[in-house]
């Protein structure tokens, strides 16, 4: 049990979706590349929202200071990313894989994140906000993995409930809806968990790879 867990845009709640998924299938987590390094990185974060062992959270295979898309912040450091070093990791566990930022960010000057995904074959979940724009965003990304024929395996929407928006996204795209992970305040791995629970049935995330 394999997925992608993919942004419309960076800041959507991806990381957070990706510790609440990874926790509830007992799964390990990568995140391939990693922009940014000042502060809680994002395996940082899904491991303390989580609860994993740090055996479960995989390294990553490109880190780089600057917090921009990776071919900018790879170029400031004199690094080439490159698609070779992102294999998949041969793990028997479950395993979720958060990409960086949006769907289409570059990681090269001419490698795209949406094309490294397409290679792997994998299911993707795409993590979709609910605030302003997201009908537009959601939609191209959409339509983007479809010229790819990369499988969807469903949409996790995040942020304040617009079921106008998200009925929306679903209609006109095709798709369909895993569930909403609402803000928490307080954010931690008691409330995340239950949240997801909530929200979420662990059933839809037991289909087979194709």
């Amino acid at each position: 049990m394999r997925f992608v867990v993919a942004g419309t845009d960076t800041g959507v709640g991806k990381t957070v979706f990706s510790a609440a998924l990874a926790a509830a299938l007992g799964a390990s987590y990568w995140k391939p590349v990693q922009a940014g390094l000042e502060g809680e990185t994002d395996s940082e974060t899904v491991r303390r929202l989580s609860g994993l062992g740090q055996d479960r959270i995989l390294p990553e295979a490109y880190r780089l200071k600057l917090p921009a898309s990776p071919h900018i912040a790879a170029a400031r450091e004199g690094v080439r990313i490159d698609a070779g070093r992102l294999a998949i990791p041969a793990i028997r566990c479950p395993l979720v894989i958060e990409g960086a930022g949006g769907l289409m960010v570059p990681l090269s000057a001419d490698l795209l994140q949406i094309d490294v995904f397409a290679s792997w074959r994998l299911p993707v979940i795409l993590c979709a906000r609910t605030s302003l724009g997201t009908i537009n965003h959601t939609l191209l990304s959409l339509e983007a993995m479809a010229r790819r024929s990369i499988r969807l395996h469903g949409i996790a929407f995040a942020g304040e409930p617009c079921e106008e928006a998200e009925n929306a996204i679903l209609v006109f795209g095709k798709a369909r809806r895993l569930g909403h992970l609402p803000p928490l305040d307080p954010l931690n791995a008691g409330t995340l968990a239950a949240a997801f629970h909530a929200n979420f049935s662990l059933s839809d995330f037991a289909a087979r790879e194709s």
